[in-house]
């Protein structure tokens, strides 16, 4: 069975309740205090993924920096291997593309090339998101502060050289046992996969932590979040990049976690 986190209890008031009113330096220093805790637990940074992190805190933060939050191990899922129910609060699952690192990105501003030449190889990805705050009723501080609502991803196994793949004109469909729920393409992604990533690179320097070499960066749902119900199956393709799925456990006794 994959590693999952310990799972939340129940959702709760949103952060921006709490922080002050727009306030992202607040937010990000709650998502790092959080970080640095389970990092002196023992857990290990895998990489980034950037927004949008929910329906309500759409694509970014209103100031031209996509909402981002850190990935770590133990959120790491294998394709195909089950997801405990409850493990993610509220879930929400997206399609997208994921790039793995071969080289830093540690410019006070990148370009699409220097993107280019760091990436080793990208894969297919489902994020499957999650909100702590009741009803995803969520703020651009809210899912700053929550890790951009981050909660389990799952990789695809077959790496992609970026040589010769049309991201922008990817085409993506994510299904649940058959039936298409989610559709979209590369260009839905900011005009292409790789400007998120350019974004993200230059938000992690100016914080201090940047893009390292082997790290995953989670480029951002291709298409809409859909829901996730006990016991579904999703499946992704994308376009040149191959399919990758998501599985989830069924709910215990009167939607407990098992």
């Amino acid at each position: 069975m994959a590693r999952t986190r310990p799972p939340n209890r129940s959702p709760r008031t949103g952060r921006s309740r709490l922080l002050p009113p727009g306030d992202l330096d607040a937010a990000h220093a709650v998502r790092a205090l959080v970080t640095g805790l389970r990092i002196a637990a023992g857990h290990r940074v895998t990489g980034w993924k950037t927004g949008p992190a929910s329906p309500a805190a759409g694509d970014g933060t209103g100031s031209g920096t996509p909402c981002f939050g850190v990935l770590l191990d133990d959120a790491a899922v294998p394709d195909g291997a089950e997801i405990p129910w409850g493990a993610v609060l509220q879930p929400k699952a997206g399609a997208q593309v994921a790039l793995v690192l071969e080289h830093d990105l540690v410019h006070e501003r990148h370009t699409v090339a220097d993107v280019i030449r760091a990436v080793a190889f990208a894969l297919p990805a489902i994020e499957v998101a999650g909100s702590r705050i009741r009803d995803w009723d969520v703020t651009a501080v809210d899912a700053t502060a929550d890790n951009a609502c981050g909660g389990a991803y799952v990789l695809g196994t077959r790496p992609v050289p970026l040589r010769g793949t049309d991201l922008r004109t990817a085409g993506m469909v994510l299904e649940r046992r058959g039936e298409p729920v989610s559709t979209g393409a590369g260009v839905a992604r900011l005009g292409h996969p790789l400007h998120a990533a350019v974004l993200l690179a230059d938000a992690l320097v100016r914080l201090g932590t940047p893009l390292r070499a082997g790290d995953t960066v989670l480029t951002g749902p291709l298409g809409p979040l859909a829901d996730v119900a006990p016991a579904d199956v999703l499946e992704a393709r994308i376009d040149g990049l191959g399919s990758v799925r998501a599985a989830f456990g069924p709910a215990g006794p009167e939607g407990e976690t098992r």
